[in-house]
């Protein structure tokens, strides 16, 4: 007669859940030759989905502007408003708390309403209107 041993775990908890998650979304890599700690949480998981970063602080028209996306994202996701600091020493930030995008506003959003998204995972960054910069993260957040 063979016994094979097992263990029937029937309690899950929200603890067991979460250190999942972070554990199968811890990543190392390196870009630009220099090394990064990134959570590559899907989106739709994302805590923080989006950070709107003027890239200077100084120049009210700039802030302004973001602050007005700002605004406008917060009615709908979880977004992080970020004005210290580098805009590289930024994005790392964010690359470590799991944001999957980040919205630059500079001086170009002022002349043709354009804002430059950062993804996550792969670093491209590419320049979109305001208008289709809403429908792109409900897009890529939402699925639709």
């Amino acid at each position: 007669r063979k016994y094979v041993p097992h263990v029937i775990e029937p309690s899950i908890g929200v603890d067991r859940l979460f250190l999942a998650l972070v554990c199968s979304a811890y990543d190392e890599d390196t870009v630009g030759g220099e090394p990064r700690s990134v959570l590559r949480f899907t989106p739709a998981i994302a805590p923080i989905k989006c950070a709107i970063l003027p890239l200077v602080k100084n120049k009210p028209e700039l802030v302004d502007k973001a602050r007005e996306i700002y605004s406008k994202l917060q009615m709908r996701y979880n977004v992080v408003w970020d004005q210290s600091g580098a805009i590289g020493r930024r994005y790392r930030r964010m690359d470590e708390v799991g944001t999957p995008f980040c919205v630059t506003v500079d001086f170009d959003t002022l002349e043709d309403d354009t804002v430059t998204i950062r993804d996550r995972d792969t670093t491209e960054q590419q320049r979109l209107t305001i208008d289709e910069l809403y429908a792109f993260l409900s897009k890529e957040i939402d699925g639709f």
